[in-house]
């Protein structure tokens, strides 16, 4: 059982390694500029020798070599997030079946989230850029409810025994998520550079706090087991005995 915490640990290694790596090796072929630079010119309204590119998520994934390591990310990033959503409402069925309408609300906006990041990371924004940004804008708006459904599950179900210091954790997550994404989608339709570079932050600041997101449920993942995911293939075993009966 032990073995299933990797899943969330992997996930987030994963997103947060191949993320960052993006963004280094953006910064070094200098396809954008530094987050805490804010002093330069943006090649998108002045296309000088010196200017450089906003560092968001996004752009940084833009051009190759990173690019190919982006869309790989997201591949990756995105499978690993659809196996974690699946085998956490598998977890809740089991356990706290009262509960199926919730986990299975979360369920489907984990699908969504891991279908729009797909499409964002696999659809460069150079030339798929309608496609790209859709995806992102899907995955952003799902992961607000995907953490808040997740969050109400923690109160309504326990999966641990420790959901009382794990709840108030993922309350400040939730909400920071939810105002970060808020103030990124405010920030990033001003036409202004400052906005746009604060975008790019708060775009980082969604990355991290996810990842630490899915860091916190390595504690439920330590009470899951492979069995579990039965629960997902056909009835309960209450329903199969009262069948066969």
């Amino acid at each position: 059982m032990a073995c299933w915490v990797l899943l969330p640990i992997l996930l987030a290694a994963v997103s947060f390694i191949g993320s960052w790596a993006v963004y280094g090796l953006a910064l070094f072929h200098n396809h954008v500029c530094s987050l805490s630079n804010w002093d330069y010119q943006d090649c998108y309204y002045n296309a000088t020798e010196d200017c450089c590119n906003v560092p968001t998520i996004s752009t940084s994934g833009k051009n190759a070599p990173e690019s190919y390591l982006f869309a790989a990310t997201a591949s990756a990033g995105s499978f690993l997030f659809l196996v974690f959503t699946v085998c956490h409402h598998a977890h809740v069925m089991e356990r706290c079946h009262s509960q199926a309408l919730l986990s299975k609300a979360a369920l489907v906006f984990g699908c969504v989230v891991a279908a729009g990041a797909f499409m964002a990371g696999n659809c460069n924004p150079g030339d798929l850029t309608v496609l790209h940004y859709l995806g992102a804008a899907i995955s952003f708006v799902s992961l607000c409810f995907f953490t808040l459904l997740m969050t109400l599950l923690t109160r309504k179900c326990s999966l641990s025994g420790l959901d009382f210091l794990l709840y108030p954790v993922r309350i400040a997550s939730t909400t920071i998520q939810v105002i970060a994404t808020i103030s990124y989608c405010i920030c990033f339709v001003k036409d202004d550079h400052v906005y746009i570079h604060l975008a790019a932050v708060f775009e980082w600041i969604l990355s991290v706090n996810l990842e630490l997101f899915e860091l916190s449920f390595v504690v439920e993942f330590y009470y899951f087991s492979s069995s579990m995911l039965s629960v997902l293939l056909g009835k309960r075993d209450e329903e199969k005995a009262l069948i066969l009966s």
